[in-house]
């Protein structure tokens, strides 16, 4: 592509000079009063929980075409289902669906269903109607939860190891400011809290983490060549260096699922919708949440002789 075209899509400049760390000491205040926000929230208005921690009725059935997956929801929700849900179980010609129960039988009405379904799709086929019982719900949400634990913890270790241990205190206290909003968020707007939804809160993880990864190695690398420099130049000089690449791999990750938020239906919008506001999230946190904790701690220097960092325009 020719040179001349490149500044009609260039809209960070080559260098920058923000001063991120001005900010920090307000936006801690706001990431403070989030946090608090969201565990209040959870702990009142709690998670929509879904089939998956609730327990409910599970119907499998094929057809002798392929699946009309979004008939079928219609056919589910005009029946009067309790939080009805179609997934296709990897063949077009089989799915499955599930419901809430209105009491505590769980095949009260199935019956019935299978009537009604029969009727408006010809040729369908049903297997035995499964009952998801809350106790094996509840063991679902405890190992979901606790595999969080466990990966955040290991994280914690892999930073403490590659890096110095206020490094991974910083990028886990971030990582759980992520995990929390998200999960306040989530809590906020009713959004349906499932198993996908553990996937999505440990994709976050992975994700936040990369960027803490990427933030501290180039701080550890500026920290290497200006021994002179005051850690919050520092820090300021290297979120400069590294904004541009934050910004074309968050806008390229928001713009892949922008796509599926608007277009993969309402089976794949809970998992979208966390990823999205996760990823905006572990973002913001690498800059004005481990940063700062990095800043107020302090680091140790090495021992080899490097030259002080000299701001735009001295030589």
């Amino acid at each position: 592509m020719s040179t001349s075209f490149w500044p009609l899509i260039k809209f960070v400049p080559a260098q920058t000079h923000f001063r991120f760390t001005r900010l920090a000491p307000y936006l801690a205040v706001v990431s403070a009063v989030a946090v608090i926000a969201s565990l209040a929230s959870f702990f009142t208005i709690g998670l929509n929980l879904g089939l998956d921690f609730k327990g409910g009725t599970v119907i499998e059935f094929s057809m002798p075409g392929a699946v009309p997956l979004d008939q079928m929801r219609t056919a589910l929700r005009r029946a009067g289902l309790k939080d009805p849900q179609v997934q296709g179980l990897g063949s077009p010609n089989a799915a499955k669906l599930s419901f809430l129960p209105e009491g505590a039988d769980p095949t009260a009405g199935v019956a019935k269903l299978q009537a009604q379904l029969s009727q408006q799709f010809p040729g369908i086929h049903f297997q035995p109607a499964t009952a998801v019982g809350s106790t094996v719900s509840g063991e679902l949400f405890a190992a979901g939860m606790t595999a969080l634990g466990i990966a955040v913890g290991l994280m914690l270790l892999y930073i403490w190891f590659r890096f110095q241990l206020q490094f991974g205190l910083g990028a886990v206290i971030a990582i759980f400011h992520d995990l929390i909003l998200t999960i306040g968020i989530l809590s906020v707007t009713g959004t349906e809290f499932s198993m996908t939804s553990i996937a999505a809160l440990l994709t976050i993880i992975g994700y936040s983490m990369n960027e803490k990864v990427i933030t501290f190695d180039r701080l550890r690398e500026n920290l290497r060549k200006y021994k002179r420099t005051s850690l919050r130049e520092i820090i300021d000089l290297s979120e400069n260096e590294r904004l541009s690449r934050t910004l074309i791999t968050g806008s390229t990750a928001l713009l892949a699922l922008g796509g599926m938020l608007f277009l993969g239906g309402p089976t794949l919008e809970p998992l979208v919708f966390a990823m999205v506001f996760g990823i905006i999230v572990g973002t913001y946190s690498s800059i004005y949440v481990a940063l700062p904790i990095i800043l107020v701690w302090g680091v140790k220097r090495g021992d080899e002789e490097a030259a002080p960092f000299k701001p735009t325009g001295q030589r």
